[in-house]
């Protein structure tokens, strides 16, 4: 296994690991709290995972196409791909939601603040689940190849 490997697993398995527990264990909670509540929840954890993960899932994907290209295999091609998907799923679902949600000032949540963490749930479930399965991917690549 070289450094490349050891680097991918780790990275893209933190990741995975990370958004797949938001989906399955860390969100479904905060839905079950008053709307104001989930509100300063959601504002916390942009300041925690909104930290960490635009540089990991950036990374996820970049290592995730690294390996791929030094040693092309089915597997590793469809890591890749499903990591870059992912990727562009957060950009283009959960960030602009993520935004709009940093910009609020009030510790009241606004009308129409449920409807759109809802539809942030959703692009969570896809990147978080396609995450996982670019994790499975690359250690059964990487293993096999």
């Amino acid at each position: 296994m070289t450094w490349l490997d050891t680097l991918s697993i780790l990275i893209i398995g933190f990741v995975g690991s990370a958004e797949f527990a938001s989906v399955a264990l860390v969100h479904p909670v905060i839905r079950t709290l008053p709307d104001d509540q989930q509100l300063v929840f959601e504002k916390g954890l942009l300041r925690t995972f909104g930290r960490i993960m635009p540089v990991g899932m950036t990374a996820a994907a970049v290592l995730g196409i690294a390996v791929a290209i030094e040693r092309p295999s089915a597997l590793l091609i469809a890591a890749a791909a499903i990591l870059a998907v992912a990727l562009a799923v957060t950009i283009a679902g959960n960030v602009p939601i993520n935004l709009r949600t940093g910009r609020i000032t009030d510790r009241t949540a606004p009308e129409g603040f449920i409807a759109m963490r809802r539809r942030w749930d959703l692009f969570q479930l896809v990147r978080g689940s396609l995450q996982l399965v670019g994790f499975v991917l690359v250690t059964v690549g990487i293993a096999v190849y």
